[in-house]
């Protein structure tokens, strides 16, 4: 964890892509995030800094973590093979983001998991996913429109982290098609939609460790991410 001095931001990292992109009158590779992230963290405290997927698991300049959204997990990771929906799995960034959440752990870091994050957060600690939700709920209310987000209701577990935070009950924004399915060792379900599909995990005995299937970022939804600012070593 870094050195806090009173007079500065938790330094919060968040895991981003490398994507080709164009902006201006360039085409290239670059390191990208959806900005969202960016201005939700600083909103509530942190100065963020982005984590490249180049395979690096140190966490010792960081006061705070963010494994954010992205690809599906390679299901090898948990031991099973690929469904025919499970699509653009990126190597180079599960190895990333598994690294850093195993360093994070391992060094009491207070960290969060957003959708994919939190599948991550799952499978680094032994769970499993379901690859493919619409074949359980039958229906793809989850993920409607691919690159477009949709909305689930969820109901948190009264006393947890994120109902204390959050209130009990939202409305939130979600665009995922895999979900928990068997929890990693320690982890404890704190929400649920309707249809039964885990919205969120928190890991027992951490001081600030969980997860969330949707998107506090894109609602601009800062108590959370404050509430990691708040466990960091300088947060106020």
């Amino acid at each position: 964890m870094a050195s806090n001095g009173s007079d500065r931001r938790p330094v919060i990292g968040i895991t981003t892509y490398i994507e080709r992109a164009r902006y201006g009158p360039w085409d290239l590779d670059a390191v990208v995030l959806p900005r969202t992230y960016v201005d939700t963290v600083a909103a509530a405290g942190g100065n963020p800094v982005l984590l490249p997927p180049l395979g690096s698991g140190d966490v010792s300049f960081l006061d705070g973590l963010v494994i954010a959204g992205g690809a599906d997990v390679d299901p090898a990771r948990y031991g099973e093979s690929a469904h025919p929906e499970t699509l653009g799995v990126r190597p180079d960034r599960d190895e990333t983001d598994f690294a850093l959440v195993e360093s994070a752990l391992a060094a009491g870091l207070p960290l969060i998991g957003v959708c994919r994050g939190m599948q991550v957060l799952n499978v680094v600690l032994g769970g499993t996913l379901t690859q493919h939700v619409p074949d359980v709920t039958g229906t793809a209310a989850h993920r409607p429109v691919i690159g477009q987000f949709g909305r689930t209701e969820v109901e948190m577990v009264p006393g947890s982290a994120v109902a204390d935070i959050l209130g009990g009950a939202a409305s939130v924004s979600c665009s995922h098609h895999q979900a928990v399915d068997r929890l990693g060792d320690g982890l404890t379900v704190t929400a649920r939609s309707a249809d039964g599909v885990v919205e969120a995990v928190e890991l027992a005995g951490a001081d600030f460790a969980l997860g969330v299937q949707w998107h506090p970022e894109q609602d601009a939804e800062v108590r959370l991410f404050k509430a990691l600012v708040a466990r960091t070593g300088n947060g106020k």
